[in-house]
């Protein structure tokens, strides 16, 4: 199997790469056989590998999730200050467009891009009295953070934040922001699209439209 493995910050400096390839006899190895490969081609990573986060095709992965063939793999050093997700939660109350904003907002920032995504009065062709937005209680907000990681992986200069909102929503009201900024612009935009786009696909969140006859349906449950 062969693995594609991709340096960053102070760990590309102790590498004195950016990239490189390792080769393995199996179809997959477990994370701790894959660091020692690492520090056996790279000694100077040997003292700070253990401290580092390794990210799998673009999502943080559990200790226990085995490396395969054709895969990348991210080094990645302990973040400074902190992590970039600055803001991320699930709320009943209306959102704050200048507190998602603000969080991302610093002097290198010279891109911040924001998606507002608001109520409208249909789909698919129908026409919609109004939205109920149902969350996981304890998944929705951990899943949204780790969707957020998962995207600075790719956008290690940006910084996101993103806010849904749960309850019962007018027409015209904002359900979900997301943030990025980034130093460039087209940084900031990709961040966003990106952020959003995983929000949407894997963050326990349910959305049941109503008409204006009173007939509601779960939006995607229907067969």
């Amino acid at each position: 199997m062969q693995v594609s493995v991709h340096y960053y910050a102070a760990a590309r400096e102790l590498a004195g790469c950016e990239s490189s390839t390792f080769e393995f006899d199996a179809e997959s190895v477990e994370q701790a056989v894959f660091r020692r490969a690492v520090t056996e081609r790279f000694p100077s990573l040997t003292a700070f590998l253990e401290r580092m986060r390794l990210a799998v095709n673009g999502d943080f992965v559990a200790e226990s999730e085995a490396i395969r063939d054709g895969d990348r793999v991210d080094v990645l050093p302990p973040v400074a200050g902190g992590s970039s997700v600055l803001l991320c939660k699930v709320s009943d109350e209306e959102i704050s467009l200048d507190e998602v904003r603000k969080a991302v907002e610093h002097p290198s920032a010279g891109g911040i891009c924001i998606f507002h995504g608001v109520v409208r009065d249909n789909a698919d062709g129908k026409d919609v009295a109004r939205l109920d937005y149902e969350a996981h209680e304890s998944l929705a907000e951990k899943e949204m953070r780790r969707v957020l990681e998962s995207v600075l992986v790719q956008h290690p200069g940006a910084r996101l934040a993103a806010v849904h909102r749960v309850g019962k929503l007018r027409i015209g009201d904002v359900a979900v922001c997301v943030a990025a900024s980034a130093p460039h612009r087209q940084e900031a935009f990709a961040a966003c699209h990106e952020a959003i786009d995983r929000i949407k696909e894997t963050v326990p969140l349910w959305k049941k439209e109503w008409g204006p006859d009173g007939e509601a349906h779960w939006v995607n449950l229907e067969g």
